[in-house]
C-alpha cells in the first residue's frame, strides 16, 4: 500500500505537507499542492477513509430518513446527497414510509445513531415526546410535515404559499374552493399552516371554506376525496390540493366524471414534483426550492456536527407559484 512517506518522497516534501494536501487544507502553496498532486497520481494513492475518520472523531457519514413513497421527498433526496457530497461527506438513506414503528426502530437505537455524524429526517409517525426523548442522540436537522420545538427545521412558508395558490384561484373568478388535505394533527405541522393560508385567502375574498380530509397523501386519497366533494349538492369549481399527489388523484375524479378540468374545476397542487408537468392537464402547482431546502439543511446540521450551539432555529427557503394548465387551460410561468 503506498503511503504519505513515499509520496513524500517523491515529491520532494514534508509528511506534514502531504497530510495537508491530502486533507485540502488551506495553508499550502499552489506550486507545492500541484507538486503533491502529481506524486499522489503517479503514485496512485488511496487514503485509508476509516483511519482519517479514526482520527477525526467522525465517520463522515450522514443519515437521511424520509417517507420516499413521496415523490417530494424523492426528489430533495438527490439535492441532500449533491450537497453533503460536496462537503465530503457521504449519505446512506433509510425509507419509512412514515410508518411509525419503522421510524422508532431507526430513530430511537442509540448505537445506531452513534454511526452517523448528524441525521437529516422527516418524522410523520413519531410523537413529540419520542422525538424529544431521541434529541441529543446525534446532530438533527428536521424537514416536511412535523415542527417540533429543540430542533431545526427546515422549510417554505407554507401559509404565504398556500394564500397564493387559494388567491389564484380566486382571481380566476372561482368562488366555491374546496382544499384537499389534512385540517389538523396533533403536532404543529404542515398541512395546518397550508389550511391556515388556505382560510386566509378566501376571507379576504369573503368565500366559503370547503374541506375534504384525508388519511394519506396519495393519488388514491386526492381521487376518493374529489368524488367526495363531486358528490356536494353544490360541487366546487377550484380545488387546492395540500401536494401533487392528491391532485392528481383529484384531476382523475373530475375526468372520469365527464368534467373538464380546468373549465369545470380548476386545480392547485403543491410539491412542484415532476410527475406534475406530465399528467393531462399539467398542474399548477407550489414549487418549493427543493435545492436551497437540502442546502439550509446540510449547512445547518454541519454546523451543529462542528459544535454550534446556538438555539434551535426554523430556516426558510424560497417558493414559487407555478401556473400551468390545470387552472388556466393554457401553458404559463411561474408567479
Amino acid at each position: 500500500m503506498v503511503t504519505q512517506r513515499d509520496v513524500a518522497r517523491l515529491a520532494g516534501v514534508s509528511v506534514r505537507t502531504v497530510s495537508n494536501v491530502v486533507n485540502n487544507f488551506a495553508y499550502v502553496s499552489e506550486e507545492t499542492r500541484a507538486q503533491v498532486q502529481r506524486a499522489l497520481e503517479e503514485l496512485d494513492y488511496r487514503p485509508n477513509l476509516a483511519a482519517r475518520s479514526l482520527n477525526r472523531g467522525r465517520s463522515d457519514l450522514l443519515a437521511l430518513v424520509l417517507p420516499l413513497d413521496v415523490p417530494y421527498f424523492t426528489e430533495l433526496a438527490a439535492h441532500v446527497v449533491d450537497e453533503a457530497e460536496e462537503r465530503g461527506y457521504t449519505v446512506l438513506l433509510d425509507r419509512t414510509e412514515g410508518v411509525a414503528a419503522r421510524e422508532r426502530q431507526i430513530m430511537m437505537r442509540r448505537d445506531r445513531s452513534a454511526l452517523f455524524d448528524g441525521i437529516i429526517f422527516s418524522p410523520l409517525g413519531l410523537t413529540e415526546d419520542e422525538l424529544r426523548r431521541w434529541a441529543g442522540n446525534c446532530p438533527a436537522v428536521m424537514l416536511g410535515e412535523i415542527r417540533v420545538e429543540g430542533f431545526d427545521h427546515v422549510a417554505i412558508d407554507d401559509t404565504a404559499a398556500a394564500r397564493a395558490a387559494t388567491a389564484h384561484l380566486v382571481s380566476l373568478g372561482r368562488t366555491r374552493i374546496a382544499a384537499i388535505g389534512h385540517v389538523e394533527r396533533p403536532m404543529g405541522n404542515t398541512a395546518a399552516h397550508r389550511t391556515a393560508g388556505y382560510v386566509q385567502a378566501l376571507e379576504e375574498a369573503g368565500l366559503p371554506e370547503i374541506h375534504a380530509t384525508v388519511r394519506r397523501y396519495q393519488r388514491q386519497d386526492g381521487r376518493e376525496a374529489m368524488e367526495r366533494l363531486l358528490d356536494m349538492d353544490e360541487p366546487p369549481d377550484a380545488v387546492f390540493c395540500y401536494n401533487d399527489l392528491l391532485a392528481i388523484g383529484a384531476v382523475r375524479a373530475v375526468l372520469a366524471r365527464g368534467l373538464r378540468v380546468p373549465q369545470d374545476v380548476a386545480v392547485v397542487g403543491f410539491d412542484g414534483i415532476e410527475e406534475g408537468r406530465f399528467v393531462t392537464p399539467p398542474l399548477t402547482t407550489v414549487v418549493p426550492d427543493k435545492k436551497k431546502i437540502a442546502e439550509l439543511a446540510v449547512t445547518r446540521l454541519l454546523q451543529r456536527v462542528d459544535g454550534d450551539q446556538e438555539p434551535a432555529a426554523e430556516l426558510e427557503a424560497p417558493w414559487r407559484l407555478m401556473v400551468d394548465q390545470s387552472t388556466t387551460g393554457a401553458a404559463g410561468a411561474g408567479a
